[in-house]
Order: structure tokens, then C-alpha cells, then sequence
């Protein structure tokens, strides 16, 4: 029989940045920017604390993207659902900005409903967690690295998920813009074409091998590797900001892409600690190249993923 443990559990989840230019619902990388979050189980009711990012406007309710995948693991664990839960979230990833807040809000919730339950990491593994995240989300590109951390390469094959950790440079970090104004995923992707020249996609599919390579420890090579023909021009009409910016930094030479499905714009670039290292402008630099009104905020790569605290 299943059994819920008495104390809170506490988790931490990165946010991710998917795509990363040409490598379209199949690449995405973690963050040093954590949404932390707690939940116990209580006698009765729900209860739903939300501050941070997004907190005047997500439900607190059991349609929170949180508690739905609290239940989902209950469920995939085969437990009965508790009496009440109690739920606390301090956001810090912005919310409907291709940052990936849905898929950490996705993996918080089975990361904590798992460590809820006594066993739990034994009724459902990394593997099946993953599964379950790729389902809710409907592709695993922020999942993966939002569960795994550092850099993942993942997809869909024969009805199943599979995502493989790849590599990342330690030199590299990356600068991201954001923007005032959210743009939803869904409208980004309804601008997307049903099919592209055969010539595009392929000089898309030579960027992605490209840019593991890059990433891996060529970072001189990741303006060239992150050229996209596949997704990014398509989707200037919901955010011309961005890709104005993107246009800015790329003909300066920096490897500047659409984070996820945007609008925010993410840089690499290297690290404040270690001296420019010849193949991008340091980090200070690019922050001054901050749209008015836009926020820019310097990042390190997250290598650990969902973390559960004490």
C-alpha cells in the first residue's frame, strides 16, 4: 500500500531554452535561473501559495499546471490521491516567454509528488518521469533538461521519449533578453508552415549537428552552428523585437537565437569569471545591448536539473 511521508518536499527546477536556433523540437539546454517550490500533504483541501512570476495570473485552484502533475505521478504511482495538499511556488522563470515555465512547472510537480510518496523514486523512475512530462507537455526539448540538467538532445520515437545528455563546454555561458510583452506558444506555433523547401532542411539538419559539435567544445564555431531556416523567420510577425534583435547581434557575430518558441532572444557567450575568450564578446557587453524597456540577465549553464532540497 502507498504511503505519503509526513514532512514538506522541496524542489528546485531550472529554466530551459529549447531549439536553440536550428534545432527545432529536438535541442534544449538548462538554465541557472530556478523556480522553487514545496508541497506537503495535509488532512483536507488545496491550498496554493504562488509569488514571483506570473503570481497575478496563474488559477490556485486544482487546474494549477503544478497540481495537475502532482496528480498525474500520484496516479502513475498507483496511489490513492491524499486528502489535501499543500503547495508553495516562488517563480523566478517569466512566464510565456520561451523559457520553459510550463515544462518546469510540469517536472516541480512530478519531482514533488514522487518524493511524496514513500518509494516513490522506485513507482516511477527517471524514465517513466520523464514520459510523463514529455505527455503533459506534448514534446520533451524543455522537459529533458528541465529534469536532467545541461544540455539534451530528445525526441519521440515509436510512440515513446528518449532524451540524451550531450556535452556543454564549460566556457560557455549565455546572456538572455526578455521582453515586456509575453507571446504564447501556441500562437508562435500556428505561424509555422506545414512544409519547407527541401534544400532549407537540410542546411537546418547540417546547423544542428553543427551546433553539438559547437557546444561541445568548438564554441568558436556557434554563430555559424545556430543559424536557423526552419522556425524563426516564420514567427517574426508575433515578436518583430526579437528578431530585430536576433538580426542585430548575428551581424555583429554573436550567436544570438528565439529562445524556444520566444520572445525572449538568448546569447552565448562566455563566462564574467573568465577573460573573453576571443570567440565572443564578454557577457558586460552584450548586457548593454538591452532593448529599452527589456530585461538582460547574465546566465551560467545549469548541469543539475530537478533538485530536491531539504
Amino acid at each position: 500500500m502507498v504511503r505519503y511521508v509526513d514532512e514538506p518536499v522541496r524542489v528546485t527546477v531550472p529554466a530551459t531554452s529549447a531549439n536553440l536556433g536550428p534545432g527545432f523540437d529536438s535541442l534544449g539546454l538548462a538554465l541557472g535561473l530556478r523556480d522553487e517550490l514545496e508541497a506537503r500533504v495535509v488532512g483536507s483541501g488545496l491550498l496554493v501559495e504562488v509569488t514571483g512570476a506570473g503570481a497575478d495570473e496563474v488559477p490556485r485552484d486544482a487546474s494549477h499546471l503544478v497540481v495537475r502533475a502532482m496528480h498525474e505521478a500520484f496516479a502513475a504511482m498507483g496511489a490513492t490521491q491524499p486528502p489535501g495538499l499543500s503547495l508553495r511556488c516562488t517563480n523566478r522563470i517569466p512566464h510565456s516567454r520561451g523559457l520553459g515555465s510550463s515544462s518546469a512547472a510540469i517536472v516541480a510537480g512530478l519531482v514533488l509528488a514522487r518524493g511524496l510518496v514513500g518509494g516513490g523514486s522506485l513507482l516511477l523512475d527517471d524514465d517513466a518521469l520523464l514520459d510523463l512530462a514529455a505527455r503533459m507537455e506534448g514534446h520533451p526539448d524543455n522537459v529533458a533538461p528541465a529534469l536532467l540538467g545541461g544540455f539534451v538532445i530528445a525526441g519521440q520515437e515509436d510512440g515513446g521519449f528518449y532524451a540524451v545528455p550531450s556535452p556543454v563546454d564549460p566556457r560557455i555561458s549565455a546572456v538572455v533578453f526578455v521582453p515586456p510583452t509575453p507571446v504564447r506558444t501556441e500562437v508562435a506555433r500556428g505561424l509555422l508552415p506545414a512544409t519547407v523547401p527541401h534544400a532549407e532542411a537540410a542546411a537546418n539538419s547540417g546547423r544542428t549537428a553543427l551546433l553539438v559539435a559547437a557546444l561541445a567544445g568548438r564554441p568558436d564555431l556557434l554563430a555559424t552552428a545556430t543559424r536557423d531556416y526552419l522556425h524563426q523567420e516564420f514567427r517574426e510577425r508575433a515578436m518583430p523585437e526579437s528578431l530585430a534583435l536576433v538580426r542585430s547581434l548575428r551581424a555583429d557575430g554573436h550567436a544570438a537565437v528565439v529562445s524556444g518558441a520566444g520572445p525572449t532572444v538568448l546569447c552565448f557567450t562566455d563566462g564574467p569569471a573568465r577573460p573573453t575568450a576571443g570567440w565572443a564578446t564578454g557577457p558586460d557587453d552584450l548586457l548593454r545591448r538591452c532593448p529599452d524597456g527589456w530585461q538582460a540577465t547574465h546566465l551560467d549553464l545549469d548541469t543539475h536539473g530537478a533538485l530536491l532540497g531539504p
